[in-house]
């Protein structure tokens, strides 16, 4: 991932209502969710979860899929994890002292 394409993904995430249609979003796994029922579990105007949703799209942290009349959204899991591990990527000077993700290190200088 590239720096410009990580200031992307960080400034979709930086608005609380986002962030939280997003996590929602990653919660419904693979099966993904429509916007309507996004709309009644989270209590946000379908107006408003429109908006967050194109952010979220034009970011490239959802895919959208057509169904019939519906849509539905999917996190993409490769997407937020490669944004995890450019976050990460540096962790420890670059040496693999440990798992960046979960903090266990092997070697104690962590």
């Amino acid at each position: 991932m590239d720096e410009d394409v990580a200031v992307k993904a960080l400034a979709a995430l930086s608005q609380a209502s986002r962030l939280k249609v997003f996590r929602a979003i990653v919660g419904t796994g693979p099966e993904g969710i429509q916007p309507g029922q996004l709309s009644t579990a989270l209590d946000i105007p379908a107006n408003t979860l429109s908006f967050h949703l194109k952010e979220l799209h034009h970011a490239a942290l959802v895919s959208v899929q057509r169904e019939g009349r519906f849509l539905r959204y999917r996190a993409d899991l490769a997407a937020m994890q490669s944004l995890m591990d450019f976050l990460t990527a540096h962790c420890c000077q670059g040496v693999p002292c440990c798992d960046p993700i979960n903090l266990n290190c092997e070697s104690g200088n962590c």
